[in-house]
């Protein structure tokens, strides 16, 4: 055998071994996996609680419990759920943070693996085709040194953009075929739901940069100088990879409202195209229609943990923790060490008395569980278990208790806010919303409800102007200062904000 099918052999070993897409497709219960997983992030794509995770896998593995195939335990179907997502986050298929599952590269690969084993229709299609041949020209220009080269390249570029402005102005516009707009709006989305994933992969490089600084900080192996140059070292090192460039450039165009503006308007002119309800579905439609927010909110999640590691690392500096650090790990490198030089074969030695008191008695009897268990030593009979109804007056309620129910209904105001607009008959600002509609307890919400109709609905922003806004909420008095934009009637509901 060859040295290169060696060599690819051993890969596609080590992929079948290692990487979590290839074994969850081999794995028993893959399908069941998939199907499960494919449910809970199709339409939650902020994470799924474990604990719902757990009871969805839960009732797909009780509606298959008579397939032998899977082998499921009938008897705690339950507990197999909750060890099966416990075995694939350790496997890196899924991740948890803070009590909520999110899905990984690996999973979206081996989803999109199986959803390519039913389309027939060709991967490569005219549009990238073209894309290719464009970027490979583009790309052989900006190669070449040659001055003349380029010049012709050029030209031969402002030459095909003045043949296409003739053509408009002459009133000959050439627009795509159905089949074209079709590919070309999938292929837009194939982009775009990407870059979510470079979000995703770019927010777990700096989680790992941030575990591995923290493991150097505790360990005390580096002084406050090595903890800066390895933190600033390993920002730049995630922002020189692909996806880095990626997310760097994304945070420009955030400081930039201008260019998201028109980034939101051409997402929506192109939904608006009647071939995009059958390039397509309506999951894949909604997607593409908040790709702009949830981008958005990726970027925030990465800034978020940046920040942290930021934070906590001026923390470091500024106290004497390092010093500390230092001191307590090298006590228990000196203990480690006097522990190894002592003989525990010896026998007298086991049962010489030490001079610290014993921290927990020799059960050896017993089970794990039994020795930690706590126990009470007053009374011994037997309690019984009260299963009766408690019942009590509601006034004794304290006034916390109701409050807590009295949240923002979102849906109503939406669709007050609607109504209000539409019985102007002219954009409003926020402030002539305010006054129309006074936010009361909830001025806060209300606010952010309406800042964020006016980004969806791509409202123009005033820039450097600002409005202030009073509100009263029983005998206090607050004000808000909130950039100076006005939200229209008819651009929300052709952004589907509907009361």
């Amino acid at each position: 055998m060859s040295t290169i099918n060696q060599q690819r052999t051993q890969k596609y070993l080590h992929a079948r071994q290692q990487h979590p897409a290839w074994m969850l497709l081999a794995a028993r219960r893959g399908p069941l996996m998939l199907s499960g997983l494919e449910a809970l992030f199709e339409h939650q794509r902020d994470g799924v609680p474990f604990d719902v995770a757990v009871q969805a896998l839960a009732d797909m593995l009780a509606a298959h419990a008579n397939d032998t195939d899977f082998e499921i335990i009938t008897e705690d179907v339950a507990s197999q759920a909750r060890y099966e997502l416990r075995d694939w986050i350790k496997r890196g298929l899924i991740t948890e943070r803070e009590g909520r599952i999110h899905e990984t590269d690996a999973l979206k690969t081996a989803l999109r693996f199986v959803a390519q084993l039913d389309q027939r229709m060709m991967t490569s299609t005219a549009s990238r085709l073209a894309v290719v041949q464009r970027e490979i020209d583009n790309l052989a220009a900006a190669l070449n040194p040659d001055p003349q080269s380029r010049t012709a390249h050029l030209e031969r570029r402002m030459a095909e953009l003045q043949q296409q402005l003739d053509d408009v102005r002459a009133g000959r516009i050439a627009t795509l075929t159905e089949e074209q707009a079709v590919e070309g709006i999938r292929e837009v989305y194939a982009l775009a739901t990407s870059l979510r994933a470079d979000f995703r992969r770019v927010e777990d490089s700096w989680r790992e940069a941030d575990r591995a600084l923290r493991q150097a900080i505790i360990s005390a192996q580096y002084h406050r100088g090595a903890v800066m140059d390895q933190l600033l070292d390993g920002h730049a090192n995630l922002l020189n990879t692909q996806e880095g460039r990626v997310f760097e450039g994304f945070q420009q165009q955030l400081n930039q409202q201008s260019e998201l503006t028109e980034m939101r308007q051409s997402i929506r002119a192109i939904l608006q195209h009647p071939s995009s309800t059958r390039a397509l579905d309506d999951v894949q439609h909604s997607t593409l229609r908040l790709l702009v927010q949830q981008l958005i909110k990726e970027a925030q999640v990465v800034q978020g943990v940046r920040a942290r590691s930021e934070r906590e690392v001026s923390q470091f500096m500024k106290t004497g923790q390092a010093a500390e650090n230092q001191r307590v790990g090298q006590l228990l490198n000196d203990i480690l060490q006097q522990a190894l030089q002592v003989d525990w074969q010896r026998q007298a030695v086991r049962r010489q008395d030490a001079p610290l008191p014993p921290l927990g008695v020799a059960l050896a009897g017993l089970p794990l569980i039994e020795r930690l268990r706590v126990k009470s030593l007053d009374g011994g009979d037997d309690a019984e278990l009260l299963l009766t109804t408690q019942y009590a007056d509601l006034d004794q309620v304290e006034d916390e208790f109701w409050q807590a129910f009295e949240g923002l209904d979102r849906e109503a105001l939406l669709a007050q806010t609607l109504q209000t607009l539409e019985h102007n008959g002219r954009p409003m600002t926020l402030a002539a919303l305010a006054q129309a509609l006074p936010p009361g307890a909830h001025d806060l919400e209300t606010l952010t409800l309406w800042l964020d109709l006016a980004r969806e609905s791509g409202a123009a922003f005033d820039a450097g102007q600002e409005e202030h806004i009073t509100t009263h909420d029983q005998d206090s008095a607050w004000c808000f200062t909130v950039p100076r934009v006005a939200l229209d009637a008819g651009a929300l509901r052709a952004a589907g904000m509907q009361g």
